[in-house]
Formats: structure tokens, sequence, C-alpha cells
């Protein structure tokens, strides 16, 4: 799209969305703006692929002449934070404005791109403070930092919404301790149209973050009424800004370096006194420190990512295909994978009588055991492991995505009842964490950072072993997280069901090798592609298999008998009592009466016993 006073100058689209609103800028390389619109929110977390989808359609159909010659794209949403979801947003526009260059990022980075550098510094921090709160930091060589930003129950210090709980707490104990209603507490009324503090905890329950955020506002009003209490709170938010701010810097400069501060967000900008007061506090901190208010919408830094295009953002290459440290062999090498083929015996599926259907699903089942025999060396290889781990202290992790992750913390979650086992010893990660279990988390699996990260935080050791599970074997989260482990001295283990793995690795010598690989070849599933089928039962028996031989070698088994279960209802007390009296030579009674006396320990029950 050309500008009509400047018909041969580029025109460029920088997009930026949070939880209020989403922005777009079009503006062409002169800076003369030829769009500005707002539209519903974009936070990234908040939004499927096709309700993003949806929010680019919308803003496409409002622009002059659509996306027709428009030279570069910077889309800026809140709750971007991996590699996977720039991802997101990078194939969502490509559907939207194909085949025009695309920055994807955060609303952060957008921010403090609208700011202008100031010589001589050598970082720039963004101080946010609005409906959340936020310090992104970057410095002149390229490094970055971050403090708060994680949500309103957790972080968000100094925000509005902290400001507003905070708030209703401090003026219910007071009013609780002292008997009399403060007066931020008629402000807080009024503005809610509420009668009676009562009313605030039915309110309370049905708020929303934004609803909270609100109640700022009020706070503000009593705090230039010379309210004490509100002041108290206003005092507490600043420092809480002022210190994340410090720390931020701290990571870029030392103490007596000049940074630049960048102030954003409604509470910093429209409250005046109040951005003095934080402005004072982070000079206390950092006496070099320059500091200025965002002077433009932060919306206008997208247009200037845009104008810029750096060439390790435009990139649309899958994302994940590298892990930080060693480099991994290209996952594309990985696409032939059997549990991606069609099945010849399966064609008619969808048409064939279910009596054929029913012993077709069953014959291709019967092949799992066979498959997994003849990996049968690495197997007992990957077990001795585990035993060395458990008898040094280590601990098992499983990581996966899907149905791989979810098999992994189901395995997980049968040794604390099934052997007595500390919950910390076998533990599962699967990418996209909790909300993953039921639902798919879009662009998990895709982010080979995320799933370092996971190992990092669960701060792996060499006593441990990390089994990674990836069907197909090309997951870039199993591989960034294996890749991590090896790197910290565990034992890195993957399962897989693509045999053309070991090829691929073979060919890539210099590329991240696993310790161990464990490669069946499964043949192609029934229904094309679902490896919850054959896949997901030859996890199961291969991860049943690692745990139960495990244990079984480690105290908690004697014979085939679990000997440390935890008898926590009627079945399993009843299994214990029978445990006991068979390894007891006793009477079912004398069983139980020994296992009341050892608190239900089925292990020292039995020892008990042997002793009699």
């Amino acid at each position: 799209m050309k500008s009509p006073l400047f018909p041969d100058l580029p025109v460029f689209l920088g997009i930026e969305g949070g939880g209020t609103r989403t922005t777009a800028l079009l503006e062409d390389a002169a800076g003369q703006v030829r769009f500005d619109g707002s539209f519903p929110p974009g936070n990234l977390k908040l939004l499927s692929d096709r309700e993003l989808q949806w929010r680019l359609k919308e803003i496409a159909s409002r622009l002059p002449n659509g996306s027709a010659g428009i030279s570069g794209i910077a889309i800026g949403l809140a709750g971007t934070r991996t590699e996977a979801d720039r991802d997101r947003i990078r194939r969502a526009a490509s559907r939207v404005f194909p085949r025009i260059p695309c920055l994807a990022t955060n609303d952060l980075e957008t921010a403090l791109a609208a700011a202008p550098e100031l010589p001589g510094t050598v970082a720039r921090v963004l101080l946010l403070s609005g409906t959340g709160s936020c310090c992104y930091g970057v410095a002149t060589d390229g490094r970055t930092a971050k403090a708060g930003g994680r949500g309103h129950v957790i972080g968000d210090r100094g925000s509005a919404t902290d400001i507003g709980l905070k708030a209703l707490r401090a003026l219910v104990a007071q009013a609780d301790r002292s008997g009399r209603w403060p007066k931020l507490g008629s402000l807080i009324l009024d503005a809610l149209a509420l009668n009676v503090p009562d009313d605030l905890i039915d309110w309370s329950i049905q708020a929303d973050k934004s609803d909270m955020a609100a109640l700022a506002i009020p706070v503000f009003r009593a705090a230039a009424l010379r309210d004490p209490l509100a002041k108290s709170i206003l005092d507490e938010a600043a420092e809480a800004l002022a210190t994340d701010a410090a720390a931020c810097a701290a990571y870029l400069a030392t103490r007596d370096q000049p940074v630049h501060f960048i102030l954003n967000g409604g509470v910093l900008l429209k409250n005046a006194a109040f951005a003095r007061d934080v402005t004072r506090r982070i000079k206390a901190r950092h006496p070099a420190a320059r500091i200025t208010p965002l002077a433009r919408p932060s919306v206008h830094g997208a247009v200037v990512l845009a104008k810029s295009l750096p060439p390790r953002l435009m990139a649309s290459s899958p994302a994940g295909e590298k892990a930080p440290g060693p480099s991994i062999a290209p996952l594309t090498a990985l696409m032939d994978s059997p549990t991606e083929k069609r099945n010849p015996r399966s064609l008619h599926l969808d048409t064939m009588p279910l009596g054929e259907a029913v012993d077709l699903m069953l014959s291709e089942e019967s092949q799992v055991p066979q498959a997994i025999a003849r990996e049968r060396p690495v197997l007992v290889k990957v077990v001795e492991a585990i035993i060395h781990a458990f008898q040094n202290g280590g601990h098992l992790f499983y990581i996966g995505a899907g149905t791989s992750g979810r098999l992994g913390v189901l395995d997980a979650s049968e040794c604390p009842p099934t052997f007595r086992a500390p919950r910390e010893q076998v533990q599962g990660i699967i990418a996209g964490g909790q909300r993953a279990l039921w639902s798919a988390v879009e662009g998990a699996e895709d982010d080979a950072t995320a799933g370092a990260e996971a190992i990092r935080y669960r701060n792996i050791r060499a006593q441990d072993v990390v089994i990674g599970i990836a069907a197909s074997g090309r997951t870039p989260y199993v591989w960034g997280a294996l890749a991590e482990a090896k790197s910290r001295g565990a034992v890195s283990v993957m399962v897989c069901f693509n045999p053309n793995l070991k090829a691929v690795l073979k060919e890539n010598p210099e590329a991240f090798q696993p310790d161990h690989l464990i490669a069946p070849d499964l043949g192609p599933e029934v229904l094309t592609g679902s490896t919850r089928l054959k896949a997901g039962t030859a996890t199961k028996q291969i991860l049943n298999l690692f745990t139960t031989l495990a244990m079984s070698r480690t105290g908690k088994v004697m014979s085939n008998l679990m000997i440390d279960l935890n008898p926590s209802n009627v079945k399993l007390r009843d299994r214990a009592e029978r445990i006991v009296a068979e390894l007891g030579g006793c009477t079912r009674a004398d069983a139980r009466a020994a296992l009341e006396s050892s608190g239900w320990v089925v292990k020292t029950a039995c020892s008990l016993m042997q002793r009699t």
C-alpha cells in the first residue's frame, strides 16, 4: 500500500493486544498515520488459534485496501512468552496477511520500542503498571531481564489490581480492629454502589481482575484527601514497583551505570504524584537512573519493530527446531516415521463390519509386545540406570507432550500408592502443564526452550534419569528437555516408535545424542497418525516395566508381592492383610493386628510376623 502523499513509501502495520483492548496502527515510512483503530482484547493466553485468526481478520477488514501493499507487520500480544507463542502468532498472521513478513512478540517489547533511546545509557527498563504490572529491560548488548508480570494471584505487584485487593483487605481489617469504617471504605462503597460493608463479601466473590483493578481509582481519590490508609497502600505499591524496576536493572547494569527507566500504564501515567514517588524511590536505588514517561501509545512501538524487522524474528521456520545448548538433529528428517504412515490393513476401517474392525485392532495391538522385546538390551540398561538413581537419592522424570506426556504423568502418579514411594521420586512433566492433562494446549509441544526450562525448574541433577517420550520421535519440547538434562549430567533416554531416528542420529554425529534410545517399530497405526493406539499401548507397557522392575530391586517387592503398598482404602487394606498373612505364615487376624501395630505399613508388619 502506498501513501497518497508519498506514493513510493512502504507502509507498515503495528498491532498490540492486551487484556483491555487491541490496537492497530498503519503508518508509512515517513511517519504518516493511515489507520488507527481499536478492537476487542488480545491476550494470547486467552485466545485460541481460531479466535486469534478472527481478530486479525477483523483488523484486516477495516484497513484501507485490506492487506494489499503492506510491507511488514509487527504483532505484540500480552501473554506471549515462548517461541511456540510467537510461532502461533506468525501462523495466524500468515493466513490473514499471506507473504507479508511478520515479527511476533509481546506487548512489553512493543512498549519499549515506542520510547526513544537516550544517548549514553547502557540499558532500558520498561516499568508498566496498569491492570497488571511488569518490568522488562534490554541492555545495549542484547541481554534481557524481566520481573513481575505473573498475574494478579502471584504477581502484578504495584498494579491497579494489587492496589484494589490490598485496599479491600486493609480497610476491613482496620474496621474489624477499630470498630470504625474508614474514609477509604466509604469511597469504595460509593464507587461500587453498595450500602454496607458486608455487601463487599458477595461483590468480592463475583469480581474479576478488571473489577478489582477499578478500586484503585477510589484509593487514589482517598489518598488525595489525605486518608492515611490509602496513602499507606500507595506507599507499599510504589515501593514494590521501584524495587522490581531496580532489580530488573541490576541484571543489566551496575548501580553507577546510566539506565533509562520508562514509565507506562494507567497507574503511572494518570497519577502524577504517584509517578513522582516511584521515580524518587528508583533513583534512591539506582542513582544514575534517567526516568521518563512513555510519551506515545505503545502500539507505535509495534510499527517501529515492523519497520526494522530483525531477521531473527522474521524467520518462518517451525518453532523449537533448536534447543539451547547442544544442537539437535534436523527434525524434518524424522517426518517419515511409521507412526505417520497409512496402514494398508485398515484402508476400509470406516466401512468394514464391526466384528472385523475389532479383530483388526486387536491383531495390531498384539504386535506390540514382540516389538518391545526386540529392544530388550537397551531396556535392561535403562532399568539399571533407574535402580542406580533410586539407590543414590536420584529421581526418575518422564517428559512428553499429548498422549505421551499424559502416560508419563499417569505412571508417576501410580508409584506412591503402589510402592509407598515419595511423591517426588517419580515425576511426570507434560508440555503445556496441568491443563494439557485434559485438553490440548496450542503449540506447547513445538517449544524446545520450554522443555529445557521445565528441566531447569525441576532442578534436575546428575543422580537423576530423564526419559523423554515422543511417539514420532520429533517433538521439539522433548528434545529440548533431554538436551538440558544431559548437560546437567543426568541420564537421558528417548522412547519413541520411529526406528528411523537411529539412522538420523548416526548421520548427524555432531548433534545431541541421548544416552539411550528405545525405538520399537510398531508399524502404522490403524487410524493413521493416532498414536494413542499402538504407540500408547507400547508406552504404557514400557513405563510399567521401568518402574515395576526398578521398585522390585529397591526393597518395594518381596517375591511378587507389593510389600510397600499404601493401604488407603478397604480393598487395599484387605490386600495388605493377605500379603502379611502369606509372607508371615500367619492368620488374617494376626496379620491385621501386626498391621495395626505398625500403622498399616506392610513392610514393617511383615518383619514383625517373620520375627515371631
